[in-house]
């Protein structure tokens, strides 16, 4: 059983994806374009940060909604991969390493959702 949001491997994962995006936007290529770089990373964020508050919630009904903001997030996520592949700010070798993390997450996100709306527990906030 999961007593906290760091204990979700989508989170765990999403982590990870966050500190590879961090990584990748720090040479001078896309230093040069603020807004793709502040918009990649505030993607990032997102998808760890819903899973968080959609957690901390308390209610199975909530969390889910939240993990269909950070799915989202992430698929936004992956689409600014594409352009920053496009535009020559990330090799093909980092697009493929990340990419691969970002629909792993994704991936993640779909299985505990489903999860949830089969599952009986309703939440912590209803014991």
């Amino acid at each position: 059983m999961i007593k906290r949001f760091e204990d979700i491997v989508a989170w765990q994962k999403g982590r990870e994806l966050c500190k590879q995006i961090y990584a990748i936007t720090k040479n001078q290529r896309f230093l040069k374009d603020f807004g793709l770089k502040d918009q990649i990373q505030r993607s990032s964020i997102s998808v760890i940060s819903n899973i968080a508050e959609g957690f901390e919630r308390g209610s199975n009904n909530e969390f889910i909604q939240f993990l269909y903001i950070a799915k989202g997030s992430c698929g936004e996520l992956r689409t600014q991969l594409y352009i920053a592949l496009d535009l020559g700010y990330i090799s093909g070798e980092e697009f493929d390493k990340i990419i691969k993390v970002a629909s792993e997450v994704s991936r993640l996100i779909y299985y505990l959702i489903e999860s949830l709306k089969v599952s009986k527990i309703r939440g912590a906030k209803f014991k």
